[in-house]
């Protein structure tokens, strides 16, 4: 099977049960070290709840991000800039950013915004950078959805779980995702190095966090956003203006009007 990051042709590497039902062959890539399933004929099943039950730290995860992009996007952008969340799901993280005073918009044709709605992004603007959480583990096509992003935006902040060494059985890493059958593509740290290189981009890696970027970042930027968990986030929000009253008198001024 050709490899869908590099193209190289590849041998079943081993198989594992997909919702109890499908054997399924994955292969692994020794040229630029991405692991894929065969074609995913079971997508449709898998996705019958966009959002795995099996999925809690969704919450979690959405909280650490936002220390995190907190100190980030304010490092590079100030006050300023228009940001889109990728796949947001249920627009949790938006509506997180928003209060804390970011520019946020959501986009996700999978699943319903309930959290954000009235900011959800036109689908033709560009945007000063992007951010897309577990939702690279889930391409079909990982160098056709890249491409799209860094056509949208110069700045891509995604997570993927990347996998141990040596390359783990379906049974030694969760990852995979056997019990909903979602997760189809799997990135090592090689990876996304041949990915950013592929793209001209350069490839960093705070804590939980991956970034493609057209730009170099400086360094200082990079190590001030490590110190997230240190409440870094909590001084920084304090010079930015919540948006949550703002999106309220937003909100109802259009329900009016309609």
């Amino acid at each position: 099977m050709k490899c869908n990051v590099c193209g190289t042709m590849n041998h079943s590497f081993f198989s594992g049960a997909v919702l109890e039902k499908y054997n399924i062959n994955y292969y692994y890539c020794q040229n630029c070290g991405f692991i894929q399933t065969e074609y995913p004929h079971w997508l449709e099943e898998a996705y019958s709840k966009p959002i795995n039950v099996s999925d809690t730290g969704y919450l979690v995860r959405n909280l650490s991000n936002v220390k995190y992009l907190t100190v980030f996007l304010y490092m590079l952008f100030g006050t300023n800039g228009v940001f889109l969340d990728y796949a947001g799901g249920y627009g949790v993280f938006v509506r997180l950013m928003r209060d804390i005073g970011f520019d946020f918009t959501w986009y996700d044709k999978y699943t319903k915004n309930l959290f954000a709605s009235g900011f959800e992004w036109d689908e033709k603007s560009k945007v000063d950078a992007i951010t897309i959480f577990e939702t690279f583990e889930h391409f079909v096509e990982p160098m056709t959805e890249i491409q799209s992003l860094l056509q949208t935006s110069n700045i891509v902040v995604f997570s993927t779980e990347l996998y141990p060494e040596p390359v783990p059985r379906p049974e030694d890493w969760w990852y995979y995702g056997l019990e909903h059958g979602q997760h189809i593509s799997f990135y090592s740290k090689k990876t996304l190095k041949y990915i950013a290189n592929k793209f001209d981009v350069y490839y960093y890696k705070i804590g939980s966090l991956h970034i493609f970027s057209r730009k170099k970042i400086p360094n200082y930027i990079l190590l001030t956003t490590k110190l997230s968990k240190f409440g870094v986030d909590r001084l920084l929000s304090k010079k930015l203006t919540s948006k949550t009253w703002a999106d309220y008198q937003y909100i109802s001024k259009k329900v009016e009007q309609n």
